[in-house]
């Protein structure tokens, strides 16, 4: 067995921040990737003809831009560029309208304004507090444990009143909030488009804070994506842990974390190759930390970790196409994100179509099209595009049936783009078993790292003092599992890598 001190299970963004936090202090840290590159859910392949780029999982990082993990580190330096889309965000209607998020705060009040008189200006009654105290509550929702510091800044700012508002928001659910703070049913989608990013169904508490952190985030850093794909954030990350001193080995599934007397002792390979650590971090779900770490975790704590939930299953298309998305809204031909769907009775419908077990006719889909801000991204004159929507985990699909269900998804976008399917050059489909079986870490296809229904949004994967410590001494858990859950932030990771620290500065003083 090599000795090491501490070993890092899984390369995706927490897995690396992970790494990287340890090497930092001074430890001598590998890092174990199953797959054959670093990043997980942050990968960028060729997925349909030569020259064409396509991010194979995740594109848009607003939390990895506003990352206080990521801006610690001189990620620059490693190639990490960050290209702006000229509009964050926009949220298109069958008629050719169009709500936007921009950066500007002006500039979203003004389309907001356009849709509706008057919803501009509620829309910074709201946000523009919020965004004075945006630091502070950038800690709570992409900071370590416990998440304190956001509700204090308010209170601190605009007293009492600002942080009741901010608890109703954590509370309300995306219908209540969005008709309350806007007139107009086009801003009323904007938003609540923006709040499907979650698994919480429109109408249940807990659902509005996601959609309004994401538009508090393209005014605070915007929507951007890396340059030249999301592999690009992956590799500044992987040569930022290894400039440090750190190992990274691909091709090196754990099987197993060994433990002796109570504590760990490091883990096992697929190949039998045994390697040496009393500090295992994994960026694992608990599914994964089960299968390697098993008995050791003790029968409570085990049954715990079998009641966590996943969110639903996901498809995913991407295209190469031989011109732009033809969009009939003006303010869709230059976002970096699309949101299609329509009206809000659109969105809750296709939604409520999902929870009750079925495929809906017109899916609401998270649309990508990062090749009109980079054009590195495909050969020129010709563009990618992806798109995808939450179904059934109850759903079995085979081959045919994701095919069958990608045609829903072209068709929902021609509605709003008539003439995109000419536009096709040629289509990738995954469904949820196709994105499990290129990453462990999607579960049923699940990419949000597990359900965020609200009584598993804060205390993630079970509750307790710390969510980043199991019952096995030494060994740390640091994926989207854990507080503050999925985005590309490396949060999790980080934090874990800090508590693993901690705990051993003090063992060391006792």
């Amino acid at each position: 067995m090599t000795r090491h001190d501490a070993i890092v299970i899984g390369a995706g963004p927490n897995g690396l921040a992970a790494a990287i936090t340890l090497a930092r202090a001074g430890r001598d840290v590998v890092l174990c990737e199953a797959a054959d590159a670093p990043g997980g859910a942050v990968r960028t392949q060729e997925l349909t003809l030569p020259g064409f780029l396509h991010d194979t999982f995740s594109s848009v990082y607003p939390a990895g831009a506003a990352s206080p993990v990521f801006a610690r580190w001189p990620l620059e330096d490693f190639g990490l560029e960050w290209v702006h889309p000229a509009v964050s965000m926009a949220h298109p209607f069958p008629d050719g309208g169009a709500v936007a998020l921009h950066q500007s705060l002006e500039r979203t009040a003004a389309s907001l304004d356009a849709s509706h008189a008057g919803d501009g200006a509620a829309w910074e009654q709201f946000a523009g507090p919020l965004l004075e105290v945006f630091p502070q509550l950038r800690r709570t929702m992409i900071g370590g444990w416990f998440p304190v510091v956001g509700p204090a800044g308010l209170l601190a700012r605009h007293g009492m009143q600002g942080t009741l508002e901010f608890a109703r928001l954590l509370l309300a659910s995306a219908r209540t909030f969005s008709t309350e703070l806007f007139a107009g049913p086009r801003a009323q989608a904007w938003l609540a488009g923006s709040c499907l990013h979650g698994d919480v169904a429109a109408d249940d508490a807990g659902s509005a804070i996601t959609g309004t952190y994401l538009q508090l985030l393209g005014h605070f850093v915007g929507w951007p994506s890396p340059r030249g794909g999301a592999q690009r954030l992956a590799d500044a990350l992987a040569g930022y842990l290894e400039s440090l001193g750190g190992t990274l080995r691909v091709n090196s599934r754990v099987t197993k974390v060994i433990t002796a007397g109570g504590r760990t002792a490091g883990v096992e390979l697929a190949n039998g190759e045994r390697l040496r650590a009393n500090v295992v971090v994994a960026d694992l779900l608990p599914g994964g930390l089960l299968s390697v770490a098993g008995d050791a975790l003790g029968s409570a704590y085990r049954a715990r970790l079998e009641r966590y939930r996943l969110g639903p299953a996901t498809v995913k298309v991407d295209w190469a196409l031989d011109d732009v998305v033809p969009w009939t809204a003006d303010e869709a031909r230059g976002a970096g994100t699309v949101h299609v769907g329509g009206h809000l009775e659109d969105l809750v419908d296709a939604q409520r179509t999902v929870g009750a077990g079925r495929l809906p006719e017109r899916p609401f889909l998270l649309f990508g099209q990062q090749s009109v801000a980079d054009p590195s991204r495909a050969p020129e004159g010709k563009h990618t595009a992806w798109a995808y929507t939450r179904v059934p985990q109850s759903h079995r699909f085979d081959a045919d049936g994701v095919t069958a269900f990608a045609e829903r998804i072209d068709a929902q976008i021609e509605r709003f783009a008539p003439g995109f399917r000419d536009r096709v050059l040629a289509r990738h489909v995954m469904g949820p078993t196709d994105l499990e079986e290129r990453n462990a870490n999607l579960p049923g296809g699940d990419v949000g790292g597990g359900s965020y229904a609200i009584d598993q949004l804060i205390f993630r994967p079970v509750p307790g003092v710390s969510p980043y410590r199991t019952t096995v001494e030494g060994l740390y858990l640091g994926s989207a599992a854990t507080f503050p859950g999925g985005a590309v932030h490396g949060a999790c990771g980080h934090a874990a890598a800090r508590v693993a620290l901690t705990e051993g500065r003090v063992r060391r003083w006792l």
